[in-house]
């Protein structure tokens, strides 16, 4: 492994290495509430939508007590509008609001509200029966879930490998795995991440790298 790589990897840490949960407000521990919030923020940020935006809806549903799957259930349509709509996040807001609805339902029926039980080699394709959560917000989930899911890392995708190409890191998950401790797997491929959606943070990445 070249100093150059493990340069870049640092500096994608320092620069960029926030994960989406953490953006979120989102304290991600290995209970129902935490990974019920990190489910309703994989289901918005996976629309075609900003991911500030989505990660600001995210915090108004919390700060509107939808905080986990009985509250979302139980709340109205509308208050899931506005909640939504609090966020900044208009453009899919009606339709979100009902699969936000249906999903807590499912998790509340299928999971008691609590996504542990979904935990295990099958977690991607029962993220995927979430209304609204398609392979893009599984990959999401579990990007962010290996932090408390070890067992998941490296969970790279194909939008982390994207940004590694982009500032000049290898492409393999184990490889990318083994430029940082173990801790700080999820903050690099959200860092990877956000240099696959924006060309000038990745160049700014290699620059302050020497990349």
């Amino acid at each position: 492994m070249s100093k150059q790589t493990e340069k870049t990897a640092r500096v994608l840490l320092d620069r960029c290495g926030q994960t989406y949960a953490e953006q979120a407000g989102i304290r991600l521990r290995n209970t129902p509430g935490p990974l019920y919030r990190l489910l309703v923020l994989s289901h918005l940020l996976s629309a075609r939508i900003r991911a500030d935006v989505a990660v600001a809806a995210a915090r108004a549903l919390s700060e509107a007590g939808l905080r986990d799957a009985r509250r979302m259930c139980e709340a109205t349509w509308q208050q899931r509008v506005d909640a939504l709509g609090a966020g900044g996040y208009r453009r899919y807001d009606e339709r979100t609001a009902t699969q936000l609805g249906d999903g807590a339902r499912l998790a509340l029926d299928r999971y008691g509200g609590d996504l542990r039980r979904l935990r295990g080699p099958d977690a991607a394709r029962r993220l995927r029966e979430f209304p609204g959560i398609g392979p893009l917000g599984a990959d999401i989930f579990l990007r962010e879930a290996q932090a408390v899911w070890p067992e998941y890392a490296p969970y790279i995708d194909g939008k982390a490998r994207a940004g590694a190409e982009r500032v000049g890191l290898p492409r393999s998950p184990r490889t990318l795995g083994g430029l940082v401790g173990g801790g700080d797997v999820p903050r690099l491929t959200a860092g990877l991440v956000r240099v696959a959606l924006d060309k000038g943070l990745a160049r700014d990445v290699r620059a302050r790298a020497g990349a």
